[in-house]
């Protein structure tokens, strides 16, 4: 049997590179878990992992419907993208705006 380490890491690894597949589209947890087949608490432990490290970026969703409460998106960041462009020069190694610690959310 896997040991829960390994578990996490692999679900870890899994949501990086599902987000890395659009990574400037706004992604739900609900989505994720049916994409990834994995079980909610597992996801949302590689989320806030991931976002404790910065790497996430996360906003509430600002018009839900009136027969339920809003959504949290995440995407990755801008610095943890590895696109070409996204670190300006002189940004340092995060670029700016990233930073290490849990990712701000917006409104």
């Amino acid at each position: 049997m896997a040991s829960f380490t390994r578990l996490s890491a692999q679900a870890t690894t899994a949501v990086v590179l599902a987000l890395a597949e659009q990574p400037a589209t706004w992604r739900y947890g609900h989505e994720l878990c049916q994409q990834l087949d994995l079980e909610p608490g597992r996801l949302y432990r590689a989320l806030m992992r991931l976002a404790d490290l910065g790497l996430l970026e996360a906003a509430w969703e600002s018009e839900a419907p009136a027969d339920r409460p809003p959504l949290l998106a995440e995407r990755s960041r801008p610095c943890a993208r590895g696109q070409a462009g996204s670190r300006p020069a002189g940004g340092g190694q995060d670029g700016p705006g990233c930073r290490r610690g849990r990712a701000a959310t917006a409104a």
